[in-house]
């Protein structure tokens, strides 16, 4: 598990036909969630085949080369270290992982801000975390952006990143569930944080470009139906977003219990996209570090500049921003990004940015949304989720996460969790394995 994360390589294939049609488990769906069930179920010695409708693993975590350097075009951080799974299991395995550094840049028009004003917003973040979390403590429920307090000059742009890092704004976020995000000691990975999931599925038995249609639990185990024939099998982890059960992409029989469709429905779409830059002569300075840009009527929701010390920028694109652009053509979200940054930093100063893509997990046929948000007063939608249905169906993936919603540690937690769960249900049949 030591071995130097450079000499591994990526997820191995593996051929279809040889997949059991009849596993112990069968998982529905190849991200962070999927493969750290998958991982856990295996190394109990149970037979698992994982399902994947892309013709990719890793659900929203994704890496591509761009100009030679690797690029996320989903998830990209590796919040909460203290409690992140992928955290702790990275320095186990000896991967490349950096801290993200605390301060960020702050400009006002073009100038850089003084100490004094980048202090100010600092102090502006703390009175609003505080209220927020003091207003959560209080039985009812409401709006996380109702107990935002004045805040001055900053009280927008508080609200702002605030509401960026939801996937919603504020006053559709429920403040019960909003404390629960552990935002505190960030990291990064080097070579990008799809590329490392990949790496942790190298060797396990998925089935690409298959889709799951139905699942029926009426009679013994469960049956399966894909586009690639019937499994079978004694439980079954659903790990398919939210916003796509929603939609009812898979056909339960019988019907999930009530409480159920009723957990699955309360969700609504989290939209947090990034336009990848590339602009090598940038007025930011030293890698990885967020920037604020103030003084003008269109300020950007978020940018994360210099990634890994490069060239490359994430122009973040929160919901409110994302639905202006929905409905133009593809190039909208670049030209969005470049008119900011130059009325920002004038025409001349961006001479030398190029657009490189822009993401739209919010139109993906197989995410539909960035992540899933819990809006006032439906805090418990989440661990409502976390029951099995008759001990053979397991919901899993970042949106059962209280601690880590909407990130890739998220998803790996409650995978892992998912599948502990089910060894606990299996073990009268695992006992004669292991004494064989």
């Amino acid at each position: 598990m030591n071995e130097p994360a450079a000499r591994r390589g990526g997820n191995d294939a593996v051929d279809p036909a040889k997949l059991s049609q009849e596993p112990d488990v069968l998982i529905v769906g190849a991200g962070a969630a999927g493969i750290a069930a998958a991982r856990r179920l295996i190394a109990a010695r149970l037979s698992v085949v994982v399902i994947e409708a892309r013709n990719r693993i890793g659900g929203r975590t994704l890496t591509v080369s761009m100009k030679g350097h690797p690029v996320d075009l989903g998830a990209h951080w590796l919040h909460a270290g203290p409690i992140n799974p992928l955290v702790k299991l990275g320095r186990e395995r000896g991967e490349p992982l950096r801290r993200a550094p605390v301060h960020g840049h702050l400009f006002i028009g073009r100038r850089e801000a003084r100490a004094s004003e980048s202090a100010a917003l600092g102090r502006a973040f703390e009175i609003a975390d505080r209220a927020m979390t003091q207003a959560a403590r209080a039985r009812e429920d409401q709006p996380a952006g109702k107990v935002l307090p004045r805040l001055g000059r900053y009280g927008a742009r508080v609200a702002a990143i605030h509401g960026l890092v939801s996937g919603r704004p504020l006053d559709q976020v429920s403040l019960h569930d909003f404390p629960s995000m552990e935002y505190a000691d960030n990291l990064f990975i080097a070579g990008g944080l799809g590329a490392y999931v990949a790496r942790l599925a190298q060797g396990l038995p998925i089935r690409l470009n298959t889709a799951v249609t139905a699942l029926d639990w009426s009679e013994a185990g469960v049956r399966v139906e894909t586009t690639a024939g019937t499994f079978r099998a004694k439980a079954a982890v659903v790990t398919t977003p939210m916003a796509l059960l929603q939609q009812e992409v898979i056909r339960f029989a019988p019907a999930l219990p009530e409480p159920v469709v009723a957990a699955i429905h309360g969700f609504t779409q989290g939209v947090y996209e990034h336009v990848v830059l590339h602009w090598p002569d940038s007025p930011f300075r030293g890698p990885d570090r967020l920037a604020s840009l103030l003084g003008h009527h269109r300020e950007p929701p978020g940018l994360l500049t210099r990634i890994d010390g490069t060239p490359f920028h994430f122009f973040e694109l929160d919901q409110p921003a994302a639905a202006l652009l929905d409905g133009r053509d593809a190039d909208a979200p670049g030209r969005y990004a470049r008119t900011i940054l130059a009325d920002q930093f004038g025409h001349r100063a961006i001479r030398n940015l190029r657009v490189c893509r822009s993401t739209a997990w919010r139109h993906d046929p197989w995410s539909r949304a960035s992540w899933a948000v819990v809006p006032p007063g439906l805090a418990t939608i989440r661990d409502a989720l976390k029951a099995p249905v008759d001990d053979r169906i397991w919901f899993a993936g970042e949106a059962l996460s209280r601690a880590q919603w909407g990130t890739a540690g998220g998803a790996w937690e409650e995978g892992t969790r998912t599948a502990g769960e089910i060894l606990e249900r299996l073990k009268a049949d695992l006992a004669p394995r292991k004494r064989g």
